[in-house]
């Protein structure tokens, strides 16, 4: 705990993964340490800095340098440093660290860096492997690299029960080690499990409303915590989401493609509505509750904003219609 930086400019967010499905979203934090491979075999992490979404989403910008395991402290204090000593603190609405890496540029970001906090030259390293076609949610059934097992699940738009989580932490310790993680998809994954454990904990997790193999739509939806329990969002969520991809499965029970939908109850971005295919952004249509719909949106290798169609705006109830 560093006290010279107790008092930092508004929300700063990191990541750090060696995940190859690249599943903390390291394009759209703060500042991201993602894991490659030098050029010497040795393993390391790759510097992002910069992201963001809410009201004026940004992506991070990659610094192009290879940051050894035993850095990581020193690197990650001198990036916050920076932000706080050069993030515009007085401007509420700019106090990100996306504005100030915007105006400076990735070039001066890193000599600034390098010369006024770290006192040495980072050495450039390679850029991470684009993450495999496909969700980064984990969701399945997959193989650990210490030869078990972990089933990743997808509750209902990432609500769950105090009843469903007690019923989680004892398969988990039936069937695996005890351990239950948390993915940012809003998914759940049982660690740990033994092969021949695979089987009926899947069936064990169906029979709690807990499916390995959801739907297409139940799968890729989110939402974020929505007019019930935000005092910053405009209309409810969770359940019109819920109530959309229930619609979504009815009317098109084979439909395998996957679609993401991200539902949100205000402009800010919690279910990070500018990433899917399918952005929904909380709005008033005619005095009933509604959203703003933007398309196209998509991280990975070929990262883009979803685009806000001017004018389209669709009533919750509409929703499954359109």
């Amino acid at each position: 705990l560093h006290p010279e930086l107790a008092n930092l400019p508004r929300k700063y967010k990191t990541a750090l993964s060696r995940c190859g499905s690249h599943c903390t979203a390291h394009e759209i934090n703060d500042v991201s340490f993602v894991g490659v491979t030098g050029q010497d075999g040795t393993p390391g992490f790759d510097l992002w800095v910069g992201g963001g979404l809410s009201t004026s989403p940004m992506m991070a910008e990659r610094l192009g340098v290879f940051v050894a395991p035993e850095q990581v402290p020193d690197v990650w204090t001198g990036v916050t440093a920076i932000f706080r000593d050069y993030g515009y603190r007085r401007l509420r609405n700019r106090a990100r660290l996306k504005f100030l890496v915007s105006d400076w540029g990735p070039d001066r970001f890193r000599e600034v860096l390098e010369t006024e906090y770290l006192h040495r030259t980072l050495p450039y390293g390679p850029a991470p492997p684009p993450p495999p076609p496909g969700s980064r949610d984990h969701v399945g059934v997959h193989r650990q690299r210490d030869g078990r097992y972990y089933v990743g699940v997808a509750p209902h738009t990432g609500r769950t029960s105090g009843t469903q989580l007690a019923q989680v932490a004892d398969l988990a310790e039936a069937y695996g080690s005890g351990r239950v993680r948390t993915t940012i998809e809003q998914k759940l994954l049982i660690t740990d499990v033994d092969q021949q454990n695979l089987a009926e904990l899947v069936s064990e997790l169906e029979c709690i409303d807990l499916p390995a193999r959801p739907s297409s739509f139940r799968r890729a939806t989110m939402a974020c915590t929505g007019i019930e329990f935000c005092k910053l969002a405009i209309v409810e969520t969770k359940q019109r989401a819920r109530d959309l991809y229930t619609e979504l499965d009815k009317r098109l029970p084979d439909f395998d493609t996957p679609v993401s939908i991200n539902v949100n109850g205000c402009p800010n971005s919690c279910a990070r509505f500018q990433l899917a295919d399918i952005g929904l952004k909380g709005s008033l249509v005619s005095g009933e509750e509604g959203f703003q719909v933007h398309l196209g949106g998509s991280l990975g290798a070929d990262p883009a904003f979803g685009r806000k169609i001017r004018g389209l705006k669709v009533t919750a109830d509409a929703l499954p219609d359109y």
